[in-house]
């Protein structure tokens, strides 16, 4: 388990809300935060044996980092984290992979792709 002092950006945690009318016949994608809406996370850039150490049982494309976190029971597959980085602005991550380490509730590790602007 990693040490709360490790964690040490907030993000903010969403899920794929419903489809909003784009006004042209459309509908645009809109995200929803989760309850509660932010965590505490240790956000690490993974090398090439991390990345393989980390997803040996599942396949996972392109993970940039691994980020690290409390427990919470509506993050799936689905959801994005949003960091604000106070040199680079903005910076969403969506999860690729996740695991509660000892199935215990109270950590989970993900595996995220940064999202290119």
């Amino acid at each position: 388990m990693i040490p709360t002092g490790k964690r040490t950006k907030v993000v903010t945690l969403e899920n794929p809300g419903g489809p909003v009318p784009d006004g042209a016949g459309g509908f645009t994608e809109t995200w929803a935060p989760l309850n509660p809406p932010t965590a505490w996370v240790a956000l690490d850039a993974l090398a090439s044996a991390d990345m393989e150490r980390l997803t040996a049982d599942t396949l996972v494309a392109s993970g940039t980092h691994a980020a690290t976190m409390p427990y919470h029971p509506g993050v799936t597959l689905q959801t994005r984290l949003t960091y604000t980085d106070p040199d680079r602005g903005a910076r969403v991550f969506q999860v690729l992979g996740l695991r509660d380490p000892e199935e215990a509730r109270r950590e989970l590790v993900l595996v995220v792709a940064e999202a290119l602007p």
